[in-house]
Order: structure tokens, then C-alpha cells, then sequence
């Protein structure tokens, strides 16, 4: 998929390449760049000293050496110092210059880190934001895989305002499924027959009689089928006015993937798959419980990934990669996904 959040540590994800979150002498250090340093072995630090050092905001470029990565791009984010420094100009152009590199090397996919939000200071809710909105905005006109690796949850925070809004939205929804009835079938007949007694003017209704129905064509069957999840979702686009390059860079989707649902009628997307193509398309809630019918869902307000897709969509925020930056805050599956 075109933007996955993982948990993962970024030495070991494979990608053409990694970003490495540098000081300015490319020289190596702690957190994530001593990590990078240490796992690619002692030519990285050769190569590095070659560089002549990298200035705040750029981007440079090294073989991975001993990584599964082919590539590191080192980059050097702003330490934080309350937002009055150009930390938010330089943040993105740390992202926008690693980007542009991988871009240039013809790379397939690349992996960040949380660019400054350890050492540096940066506020992880504000590094986050900046970071899902410069790569976001990338993959709406490129073709890449671009993977944002959080260590650990303690690396990973939303916005308290969006964060306690989603939740007090899922407090007022959520509903707990009804517990099954366990009781055995005598149990029910009993209780059933109690009520009877109770109110011998109540009976219960005669059996309707059974109707032979006739037997249809296989032509009637194929004329009055509903639309397949394919058929509605390319009518839609059509009806949109949209390019099917758009509608799978905003559903977070791959091409490929893509091809596949366009060329096979019958295609069954997963879940996440057909909601984001539902938010690409921009669809209301009505709309979107429409097309999910056609691939066999339902949204439930029993199930806390619905309500988040039902927040998103009320709130009218069509941002699949704001919507899976809750989605993961909150440990549900991301839009996107391939089947």
C-alpha cells in the first residue's frame, strides 16, 4: 500500500531505502542514528565523513551496507524550540528532500522514522501531523511505497483534541453486541407455553401454507442481479468525474491492486479496502453503507473501526491518511490494506 504506519525497528524494515534522522555532522550518534550506524557497519561511517556534513531541513544519500535497506537517506530535523525557529518549515522540508532523493533514484519504497520527535524535542502529536501530511500529499501525484515505523506506542500520539473527540464519539455509539440466548429448546417451548396458559385467548398463528415457487431462468437470475462492489465503484468514478489514478492514490491503494478490481467483475475486496475506496469517492454514510453491501460488509456500531469510519465521515474529513493515523492511535486495521 502507497503509506503503512508499522511497528517495527527501522534497521530491520525492508525498503530500497531508510531515512535516517541525522545530527549535522552525518557522523553518527544516538537514538535512531546510532542504530542505523551500528547495524550497517563501519563503511557507512566512512562513506559518511565524505559528505561533508548535511545542514538542517537537507537530505543526503548512502548505500545501506549491512541493512536490508539498499539505500539510507540521512536527513538533519530541527530541534524543537517552542515553534518560533521555522521547526515546522524545516520539519517538512526534511520529509519533502528525502522524498525528492528517493524520488530521484527511482526507489519503489522508503521508510521514516518520526523525524525529531526523540532527542530534538519535537511535540510527537505536531511531528506526526507534519509527517502524514508531507507524505501524503507526495503520493497523491507518485507512485511509491512509503512506510512511517514507530518503535513503540510511546513514540506514537495523536492529537488530544482529535483523540478525545474520536473517543467521546465512540462512548456515545458504541453499542455491546446482546449476549446469545443459551437456553435449550425445551427451556424456550416451556416459556412459550407458560405465556399461553397465562393468556389462553392467545394463540399461536396457524402455519402459513407452504408456496411452490417457480423456478427461474439462469438469463431472469443475471438480469435482476444487483451490481457487483467492481460495477459500482467504476460507475461511481465515472459519475465522480474522477481518473482512476486519483481515486486509488486517494484511497491509499495500490495500482496493481487497482488493476485487478477493474479488470475481474467479481472481485471481493477486504473491508478496509472497500471503505477506502468509499472515502475517496468521498461517499456519505448512506452511500457508503451501499457499496459495502455490495462486497458482503456492514458497518456495525458494535465494532469500534466503524464508528471511527462513521466519525470521519460525519465530521466530513475524506483524509485516508489522517483517518489511519487514528485508526492506528486506536489499534484497528488501516484503510488501504490489500486484500
Amino acid at each position: 500500500m502507497p503509506l503503512e504506519i508499522i511497528r517495527n525497528d527501522i534497521t530491520k524494515v525492508q525498503a530500497d531505502a531508510i531515512v535516517n534522522a541525522a545530527n549535522a555532522t552525518l557522523l553518527g550518534g544516538g537514538g535512531v542514528d546510532g542504530a542505523i550506524h551500528r547495524a550497517a557497519g563501519p563503511e557507512l561511517l566512512e562513506e559518511c565523513k565524505r559528505l561533508g556534513g548535511c545542514e538542517t531541513g537537507q537530505a543526503k544519500i548512502t548505500k545501506g551496507y549491512q541493512l536490508p535497506a539498499k539505500y539510507i537517506i540521512h536527513t538533519v530535523g530541527p530541534i524543537w524550540h517552542g515553534g518560533t525557529s521555522d521547526e515546522e518549515l524545516l520539519l517538512r522540508n526534511c520529509y519533502k528532500n528525502c522524498l525528492s532523493l528517493a524520488k530521484e533514484y527511482q526507489l519503489e519504497s522508503i521508510a521514516f522514522p518520526l523525524i525529531s520527535s526523540g532527542a530534538y524535542g519535537y511535540p510527537k502529536d505536531k511531528a506526526l501531523q507534519i509527517a502524514i501530511s508531507v507524505i501524503g500529499d507526495f503520493l497523491l501525484s507518485n507512485e511509491m511505497t512509503v512506510y512511517l515505523v514507530v518503535y513503540d506506542k510511546t513514540s506514537y500520539v495523536l492529537s488530544e483534541k482529535l483523540f478525545s473527540s474520536i473517543t467521546q464519539y465512540i462512548d456515545d455509539k458504541y453499542i455491546e453486541e446482546a449476549p446469545r440466548d443459551h437456553r435449550s429448546r425445551s427451556d424456550t417451548t416451556v416459556q412459550l407455553r407458560d405465556t399461553i396458559l397465562e393468556f389462553p385467548e392467545q394463540s399461536l398463528p396457524e402455519q402459513a401454507p407452504r408456496v411452490r415457487k417457480s423456478k427461474r431462468s439462469l438469463d431472469e437470475v443475471v438480469k435482476n442481479m444487483d451490481e457487483t462492489f467492481s460495477q459500482m465503484l467504476l460507475r461511481l468514478i465515472d459519475e465522480k468525474g474522477m481518473t482512476d489514478s486519483e481515486t486509488y492514490k486517494r484511497a491509499n491503494i495500490d495500482r496493481k491492486l487497482f488493476s485487478k478490481i477493474r479488470n475481474d467483475i467479481n472481485y471481493k475486496p477486504s473491508k478496509p479496502t472497500a471503505i477506502a475506496f468509499a472515502i475517496a469517492l468521498q461517499l456519505n454514510l448512506d452511500e457508503t453503507k451501499d457499496l459495502l453491501r455490495r462486497a458482503g460488509f456492514a458497518l456495525s456500531h458494535s465494532c469500534k473501526f466503524d464508528l471511527i469510519i462513521e466519525y470521519f465521515i460525519e465530521e466530513g474529513n475524506y483524509n485516508i491518511f489522517e483517518i489511519n493515523e487514528a485508526l492506528f492511535a486506536f489499534d484497528e486495521n488501516l484503510l488501504g490494506v490489500k486484500v
